[in-house]
């Protein structure tokens, strides 16, 4: 599914993969392979014909920042206009790069991939991992990607750490809305209270969602390290939980607090 992001062209709006950010393909390519990924979901849209160097000159003129010039760019990890931040990676940008492309050519060599250059080199991986389809018809080139993202660890050997990183962002893509919802209210309604006694039917009448949805959500902030379920005072399997069934909510709100991305919206 592909969903769409206004961004400022002569004629079409730049439309981005509903699975991108669940997949973590950001966190295995080079910079590039997000803009590379939303400029073949546009290519995707009903109505367009043609090759990605078509669509990127009717959209930007042949020149997109975001993908490093056009498609035979050179891939990087940072944005070399960036100012480095030296405290995330006091290595500086040289060793940094250096060591990504060890990572990253390492992993698809051991694949038995070629290691990708430029953008384009990048594109016709896409269509060999199945994250992208390309075919030529009477009235041109058609792009097309599937619902569901080949994920990462489908195609390449991940280390141990990138493995956790990926299937943790997997797992809260889901519940994320759900935690969200609970949290919400423990907040906005209860003024972020050290503890409750409440139950699951309780929160899902209070958050507007089932039972399911809230043991979920507990689950995330318990397997987190955000919050304790309790029955009398031994930890509780929030699984084996009844919906019925009275328990004691712990929160530690500095440690969810010192975790947790906060998005403040000024008007």
């Amino acid at each position: 599914m592909i969903e769409n992001a206004s961004v400022p062209g002569p004629r079409r709006d730049m439309a981005m993969h509903n699975d991108w950010w669940a997949s973590g393909w950001y966190h295995v390519l080079p910079r590039q392979g997000f803009a590379l990924a939303m400029l073949i979901g546009t290519a995707s849209q009903p109505g367009f014909t043609g090759s990605l160097d078509d669509l990127l000159q009717e959209v930007f003129a042949g020149h997109w920042d975001m993908i490093g010039g056009n498609l035979d760019g050179a891939l990087t990890f940072s944005w070399p206009e960036e100012e480095w931040d030296y405290e995330e990676a006091p290595e500086g940008r040289e060793a940094y790069e250096a060591n990504r492309w060890k990572e990253f050519g390492a992993m698809l060599s051991a694949a038995g991939f070629a290691v990708p250059t430029t953008v384009r080199d990048l594109s016709e991986l896409y269509l060999t991992w199945g994250l992208a389809w390309r075919e030529e018809t009477a009235e041109g080139t058609r792009w097309s990607m599937p619902d569901a993202l080949p994920l990462p660890g489908d195609l390449l050997t991940l280390d141990a750490e990138l493995t956790k990183r990926l299937d943790w962002i997997r797992r809260t893509t889901g519940t994320g809305p759900l935690v969200n919802a609970l949290i919400k209210y423990l907040v906005d309604n209860l003024g972020e209270p050290q503890e409750i006694l409440t139950s699951l039917d309780r929160l899902a009448a209070a958050t507007g969602r089932d039972a399911d949805d809230v043991r979920l959500a507990l689950a995330e902030l318990v397997e987190s390290g955000d919050a304790q379920v309790q029955r009398g005072r031994e930890p509780a399997d929030v699984e084996r939980l009844e919906a019925h069934q009275r328990f004691r909510l712990v929160m530690d709100w500095d440690h969810f607090n010192e975790t947790r991305m906060q998005l403040i919206i000024r008007d």
